[in-house]
């Protein structure tokens, strides 16, 4: 099946109630031996480090609980360098650069709205002259999301929409993909500057919930909501900022344009915690 066929066939599909089911099979408790033998086919499927996880094998009780696993204390070590923003997240880079005309690049020939995928014009406003950094997660990596930079929590919008899948065949011909995706929109002032991470979800990754803030979660119906917080929560570079609870895509924001990539390069892979940028002036 090609790609473009793939993508229509996936469109007739119920892609939420799909990503429920799974959620739910993933959570599902089963006796032990069942669940370690789970968790061990999947680990040798996706090639996943089980050295690296907090907690030995046995005391996952669920594949989902294993899926959502924490790292080992130093396993990502954080570059704190001045003028520095981090990966967010473990997977690949799939694109990056200076948001231009208010739009971003998706994939090859496509691009999208700023405000659509915020839902909000007056802080895309903030962000138009800034840049980007998209990273994808596959099954094998890590699914925890941390903050790029260090300063206070805001602000978190969660955008229902839908849950297509966000593989190579859907980035290239799902338009506007990550602007119809459920998605968490989390807010951070930063002595750096401004900085928004989205957490874009997909099929069988609708479950986002917020390290800041156990109230704010997506895949649970309803038209979404924004928080305020009156009185911000301090985080520090490479915090916990969420959790997938299976697989997805994180896209991070900053407002300035002046933010120097390096060497980095597309389909590259990196690590939470690995420079991502720096500030030209700190070279």
């Amino acid at each position: 099946m090609n790609d473009k066929l793939f993508v229509d066939v996936l469109g007739l599909l119920p892609k939420n109630l799909m990503s429920r089911v799974v959620g739910a099979a993933a959570h599902a408790p089963l006796p032990g031996a069942i669940t370690r033998a789970s968790i061990r086919a999947f680990a040798r499927m996706y090639d996943v480090d089980l050295e690296e996880a907090e907690q030995p094998l046995e005391s996952y009780a669920t594949l989902g609980e294993f899926f959502a696993r924490r790292l080992r204390l130093g396993a990502r070590p954080i570059d704190r360098r001045p003028g520095v923003v981090i990966s967010p997240a473990d997977g690949k880079i799939l694109n990056f650069g200076v948001i231009t005309d208010g739009t971003l690049l998706q994939a090859k020939g496509r691009r999208y709205r700023l405000d659509e995928l915020l839902g909000d014009k007056d802080e895309a406003a903030a962000f138009t002259n800034g840049s980007w950094a998209t990273v994808y997660l596959s099954p094998r990596d890590y699914h925890r999301v941390h903050h790029p930079v260090e300063g206070e929590v805001r602000a978190a919008r969660h955008i229902p929409g839908h849950l297509w899948p966000v593989n190579n065949a859907a980035v290239t011909h799902v338009a506007d993909l990550f602007c119809v995706n459920e998605r968490l929109v989390t807010y951070v002032d930063s002595p750096l500057c401004k900085a928004a991470t989205v957490m874009v979800g997909a099929t069988s990754v609708g479950h986002i919930t917020a390290a800041y803030d156990p109230s704010v979660a997506t895949n649970r119906g309803g038209s979404g909501r924004r928080v305020d917080y009156t009185r911000p929560t301090r985080v520090a570079r490479g915090d916990e900022l969420g959790t997938f609870h299976l697989g997805s895509t994180a896209i991070v924001i900053f407002a300035r344009s002046d933010l120097d990539f390096g060497d980095l390069t597309p389909d590259a892979p990196i690590r939470m915690g690995q420079a991502l940028a720096r500030t030209r002036t700190q070279k």
